[in-house]
């Protein structure tokens, strides 16, 4: 059984209500990420390894005074990380469902948020 959302946000220091996302496909893939693990596809603490370490590479890089991914940059390759590592899908099928994607973008929402995401 999955473990809930919150307790792992709290183990990292971030409260859920501090949680904000600069862009909808950040959403996304913390969604995308959250129903992997409730669908017993990985871990969270496998999950969270792996992003643990694209931050240290990252960090390395702006150490070094390079161009280092943000966050959620991170969070993508560890994203990807763990859906092949489990042979959920190839390098390639990811690659070529983001440039399904890329080719024909989800409409924008006209959405208004009236409070915090709430991933259930």
């Amino acid at each position: 059984m999955a473990r809930p959302l919150e307790p792992l946000m709290k183990a990292g220091g971030i409260e859920p209500r501090e949680v904000n996302f600069a862009a909808p496909w950040e959403a996304r893939a913390f969604s995308l990420a959250h129903a992997l693990v409730e669908h017993d596809c990985f871990t969270w603490d496998e999950f969270r390894d792996r992003l643990i370490a694209e931050i240290a590479k990252a960090d390395t890089v702006a150490a070094a005074g390079g161009a280092a991914p943000g966050y959620y940059e991170c969070w993508l390759v560890a994203l990807e990380a763990s859906i092949t590592a489990k042979a959920i899908a190839t390098v390639g099928e990811i690659d070529r469902h983001a440039d399904r994607i890329a080719a024909n973008p989800p409409m924008p929402t006209k959405a208004v948020a009236k409070g915090p995401i709430t991933i259930a």
